[in-house]
């Protein structure tokens, strides 16, 4: 085999081993029938990874932990957390936050800044998607925070394809 087939047949190897090609595009060699293009596209794709990475800063150091509550809110992009975590903290010192997430075939970055919104609606809708969290939150005590994404980027990378971005 020479070089010049050796690449291509590596990237496609590459692309199997890794799982950055769905069976669907294995067999077809297709992009996916719908490509992203609004926030609920965003929520949807995180509620499918079920877990994605946020960091924020601490100073000068980087900080990075896994969250998996996501939401549709009046048409903005919630999250939650505790307000007596660390990372509440160096989100109230600097909003501006990254978040990574993959499914197997795709992976997203979502750059934004979030901001806080103390009212109890947004709490409680957020607690009512994610029960799970009512063994430790309520949207009355002090301690639950639900933030939304403003001036927000979504990016979509696919494996060999441009990626897609969604501005919300």
């Amino acid at each position: 085999m020479t070089g010049k087939h050796l690449i291509p047949l590596c990237a496609v190897m590459l692309a199997v081993v890794c799982g950055c090609a769905t069976a669907q595009e294995k067999a077809s060699g297709k992009a996916p029938e719908k490509m992203p293009s609004t926030v609920a596209d965003v929520r949807d794709f995180l509620k499918k990874t079920h877990v994605y990475y946020l960091a924020t800063v601490d100073g000068d150091q980087p900080r990075v932990r896994p969250f998996g509550t996501v939401l549709l809110y009046e048409g903005k992009l919630y999250i939650q957390t505790g307000r007596k975590k660390n990372v509440s903290k160096q989100i109230a010192r600097n909003g501006k936050v990254e978040l990574c997430a993959y499914d197997g075939s795709c992976w997203l970055r979502l750059t934004g800044t979030l901001v806080d919104d103390d009212r109890r609606a947004p709490k409680a809708a957020m607690l009512e998607a994610h029960p799970g969290l009512k063994k430790m939150y309520s949207p009355d005590d002090a301690n639950t925070q639900v933030l939304y994404f403003k001036d927000a980027t979504a990016v979509f990378n696919f494996f060999g394809r441009p990626p897609v971005t969604v501005k919300f």
